[in-house]
């Protein structure tokens, strides 16, 4: 029997040829896809994303991870997918597990990872993260020089992220979705809303892109996948 092996594979931001060519070939040759996808029945975006490669052959298995604050429903979810994987694993198939952006970077696959690390044959594939994206798109540098990059997500408290903008030149705030207005009021205090982007949704159809903070709307319902990057040594133009 041929050995099994898993591929964890970064999708990268969103864009379907932003993805390596070491994964797109990857793709075209597996037996098993699995695709996470937030809710039941719903699309997988991962899955979206990749399509395009994904050789006949290829059986898609698309598996639905709970967002929910009940641990015990997640481990569960976590749990028997990984004995899912073990098993196709097991049987000498080549299986990916594809993942946005890029697999080590605030990827819910780490959850997969330390469930099958030492049992079987991974294989991880990076991926382009979307504030890589994010910076190209914008022309605004993410880290130059002697300066240090902190990478912090919003759900982080106030004071946490206060910190982070102190101590470091540049950082990315990710997740930033429903407090936007707080943080946004965070970089005013520090003097830093014009070092400041924000993207949505980098590098697909929807992508909306903020140069200038200031001209979103107190309130506004921001997309789930917006970044803001800051760069105290660079501003918008």
């Amino acid at each position: 029997m041929n050995k099994g092996k898993l591929y964890a594979i970064g999708t990268g931001p969103g864009a379907s040829d932003l993805i390596t060519v070491r994964a797109a070939r990857l793709l075209d040759k597996l037996d098993v896809l699995y695709a996470p996808a937030g809710r039941k029945g719903g699309d997988s975006l991962a899955l979206s994303i990749v399509r395009e490669y994904i050789g006949k052959q290829v059986l898609i298995k698309e598996r639905h991870f709970p967002m929910t604050n009940d641990a015990q429903e997640k481990q569960q979810a976590w749990d028997d997918v990984a004995l899912e994987i073990e098993a196709d694993v097991n049987h000498g198939k080549q299986v990916g597990f594809i993942t946005l952006g890029d697999s080590m970077l605030f990827s819910t696959w780490v959850f997969l990872l330390e469930r099958l690390e030492n049992k079987i044959d991974i294989d991880i594939i990076p991926g382009i993260t979307s504030f890589s994206c994010i910076a190209s798109q914008a022309r605004f540098p993410l880290c130059m020089e002697q300066q240090s990059l902190a990478v912090m997500s919003c759900t982080a408290e106030i004071e946490v992220l206060r910190r982070a903008l102190i101590d470091h030149e540049a950082v990315v705030l990710m997740k930033v979705y429903g407090r936007f207005d707080k943080v946004r009021q965070l970089l005013i205090e520090q003097g830093l809303l014009e070092h400041a982007v924000l993207m949505a949704n980098a590098s697909m159809e929807n992508e909306i892109f903020y140069p200038d903070l200031s001209q979103v709307e107190e309130g506004e319902a921001l997309p789930y996948f917006s970044t803001i990057v800051v760069n105290r040594s660079w501003k918008h133009h």
